[in-house]
């Protein structure tokens, strides 16, 4: 496996932890269904991130064929879980989130950056599995700007819906790079 994407991957896999469990602890507090789809968003981009890595191990080595598939299907599940739990945004009071701030916000750095390191070494190896992985990290930092922008939005105006109407935008995103997955295509951007 070459060093520099064990090395991405491995600091993906830490990252997407600690976004998960503290999205998901922030969403409990403030009762943000929007922040429980960003910590679902950052689980299954954990998942895959280890389906690519898996792909590399010499130990668990994974067939690219179903590396792609295992990576569309995790979009797929992706864009159902945005779905889903936006449609129960419209029903919840969302309270204001310091911790929900802090992670969204650090996201909008993190992500477009490992997004665009993974779509270069996509492009270099020639991997979908992977190039669907920084479709992922892209998508995270489009629902983290989503996702602090509603959680800003309600803090001063108090419109709980916002981001959960903005969250959908995504969707059709995660339906589009899953299907040219699923066929091998990788993605639109590499």
């Amino acid at each position: 496996m070459p060093r520099q994407l064990a090395w991405l991957q491995w600091i993906t896999l830490g990252w997407m932890t600690l976004e998960c469990a503290g999205s998901l602890y922030a969403a409990a507090e403030a009762h943000s269904v929007a922040l429980v789809a960003f910590g679902c968003d950052s689980l299954v981009e954990l998942l895959s991130a280890a389906v690519v890595l898996l792909q590399f191990l010499a130990r668990f080595r994974l067939d690219k064929v179903y590396a792609e598939r295992a990576a569309a299907i995790l979009l797929f599940a992706l864009a159902v879980v945005v779905v889903c739990i936006a449609a129960l945004g419209f029903r919840h009071r969302v309270e204001t989130s310091v911790l929900g701030v802090a992670i969204t916000a650090l996201a909008l750095v993190v992500m477009p950056v490992l997004a665009w390191l993974k779509r270069r070494q996509a492009q270099v190896l020639h991997n979908a599995a992977l190039a669907a992985d920084a479709t992922q990290s892209a998508t995270c930092a489009y629902l983290a700007a989503v996702t602090l922008a509603g959680l800003a939005i309600n803090a001063v105006w108090h419109v709980a819906w916002v981001d959960s109407v903005a969250a959908l935008a995504a969707v059709p995103i995660l339906i589009v790079e899953g299907r040219r997955t699923w066929r091998g295509e990788g993605c639109g951007c590499c």
